[in-house]
């Protein structure tokens, strides 16, 4: 699929979980009887953003989000250019039916994703932390369509000038719905794996999710909308229908 019709999807996919109508989503042509989606290998030529796998298991009192690729995780980083504005931005996603407010932003802003993320130019680390364009790491993010960002694009949601919307403990003071919680990821092989207390996460084992793979860049004007996607590598439903689900782990 191209940039154009797998970004629509998104769009798509963000407007029912606005409408709160998720659950009604499609699953069973993606979803295995563990919960996780498994995805055929050759819908991108980079490996290392070919999802085969993406899963959300619950072992004891964390919540697994895992992406399997085709290559080795993190093997692709976007090009250093000493400059924020215009930067880029490599991401593996985990889109979700978890309201924004379950993790500290207004109710209902949009599509709450957990992304692992890398971005040699900048650092958006929470305060008080160690600077982080030098590794992958996780942001919640929320996101919504914004035509700005080409047709059927979306964005990470700005921040007006001036509002004051509730936001959560880490968000790293940029103008934008994107946290920086302390959940470092683990890239080894294969695997992309994130794990989240499940006591942070109320309503998990009703939540629907699916996996991307993206390219987000940062507005070279430096002005709404900062930061859009620009490129979907990858999505392991095919059509974000969000077939998801949290499970326990083993699972079968």
């Amino acid at each position: 699929m191209r940039r154009n019709s797998r970004c629509g999807l998104l769009v798509a996919a963000t407007g029912m979980l606005v409408l709160g109508l998720a659950a009604a989503l499609p699953a069973a042509a993606h979803e295995g009887h563990s919960g996780a989606i498994e995805a055929p290998r050759g819908n991108t030529r980079i490996a290392d953003f070919d999802i085969v796998r993406a899963a959300i298991a619950i072992e004891g009192d964390s919540a697994v989000f895992q992406i399997q690729v085709a290559g080795r995780a993190g093997e692709t980083r976007p090009v250093e250019t000493g400059r924020f504005e215009g930067s880029a931005v490599h991401a593996y996603v985990w889109p979700t039916s978890l309201d924004t407010a379950v993790v500290g932003f207004e109710p209902g802003q949009g599509i709450l994703a957990l992304a692992v993320t890398f971005h040699p130019d900048f650092d958006d680390n929470a305060p008080g932390r160690e600077r982080n364009r030098h590794v992958w790491h996780s942001h919640w993010v929320v996101l919504g369509p914004d035509d700005a960002c080409g047709p059927g694009a979306l964005k990470v949601r700005d921040i007006p000038a001036g509002a004051q919307p509730r936001l959560p403990g880490d968000w790293p003071g940029v103008p934008l719905l994107l946290s920086s919680p302390d959940l470092p990821p683990r890239l080894l092989g294969g695997t992309v794996e994130v794990r989240v207390p499940v006591a942070e996460l109320p309503g998990l084992r009703a939540t629907r999710f699916d996996g991307v793979t993206a390219g987000l860049r940062v507005n070279a004007n430096l002005h709404a909308p900062l930061l859009c996607v620009a490129e979907v590598f990858d999505v392991a439903s095919g059509d974000l229908s969000l077939p998801g689900r949290a499970m326990p782990a083993g699972t079968r």
